[in-house]
């Protein structure tokens, strides 16, 4: 049997219209597919991001935003301050300021739900 690979991540959303214009900015993308309970943007190759709305889940499920985080590497420090301007000049959480972690640097938002973003460039090693 071949090994399973992922190639979907899906986040519980009040409003999948609200959720959309957030990540429609943020990837600078339009959605793959935009329905009222559903919505998804292609992330790299073979990767997609479902906005599912969280009223429609079935088995309903108990999820906690802020559990989990989109990342999201940038080429640069300059691009993660970049971002992170970007960020607070459209009124988005500044849930961690640009610093330099064990990592790398990076830098943190919430969508509307309050799903972590996270930008960050690798520590050269």
């Amino acid at each position: 049997m071949q090994a399973l690979i992922p190639n979907c991540l899906i986040l519980y959303v009040a409003s999948v219209a609200h959720s959309v214009e957030f990540y429609r900015h943020l990837l600078g993308a339009a959605p793959l597919e935009h329905h009222p309970g559903f919505a998804s943007f292609q992330l790299g190759e073979r990767m997609v991001l479902g906005l599912w709305a969280r009223a429609d889940v079935l088995p309903v499920a108990e999820a906690a935003p802020g559990a989990a985080e989109l990342v999201i590497q940038c080429a640069s420090p300059a691009e993660v301050d970049a971002r992170h301007a970007a960020w607070l000049a459209t009124g988005w959480p500044d849930l961690q300021a640009p610093m330099a972690m064990d990592f790398g640097y990076t830098a943190t938002t919430a969508d509307p739900d309050g799903h972590r973003v996270r930008v960050f460039c690798p520590t050269a090693s």
